[in-house]
């Protein structure tokens, strides 16, 4: 067995949709990045990336590369999983926290864990999501962003 732990954050910009976890949230401003910047799917890619001992998503999928341009996050996932699954490795659980002061992530907690659970292939009761303000606190407590953390365990 093998842990991984993945960070991102991406701050908020106006024109751009906001996406977390493969899911369009409704809101004013949406992530700044070179792909979609979903930070949900980076951290995990770099959570599983990490537990694996391949390095991380920038070494991975660099920005640099004109390739990952405006890209779905989730083909970040599912080539991960594919070389996760060459290498013998399964997930065995997933636990997210997504840090937004706004826009509140209550409502769509739920269609972002089944969006997870469809994407890692995995059944849902393996797939966590919390949501966290920033208490006012920081970049993200002043809404000029939004982070995410996932932790990955992953079995052979």
């Amino acid at each position: 067995m093998r842990v991984g732990i993945g960070h991102d954050t991406h701050r908020l910009v106006v024109d751009r949709p906001l996406i977390l976890g493969g899911v369009r949230v409704p809101h004013a401003r949406g992530l700044h990045g070179h792909s979609d910047a979903d930070v949900v799917l980076h951290a995990v890619t770099d959570a599983l990336l990490g537990a694996a001992g391949l390095g991380d998503i920038g070494d991975a999928y660099p920005d640099t590369d004109p390739a990952y341009h405006n890209r779905d996050s989730s083909y970040f996932v599912h080539d991960t999983l594919t070389r996760l699954n060459q290498a013998g490795w399964r997930i065995v659980n997933v636990d997210v926290i997504i840090f937004a002061q706004e826009p509140k992530l209550g409502p769509v907690k739920a269609d972002i864990r089944a969006s997870l659970a469809r994407l890692l292939g995995l059944d849902l009761a393996l797939v966590n999501v919390k949501a966290k303000t920033g208490e006012k606190v920081g970049a993200i407590g002043r809404a000029e962003a939004i982070g995410c953390q996932v932790v990955v365990l992953i079995d052979q």
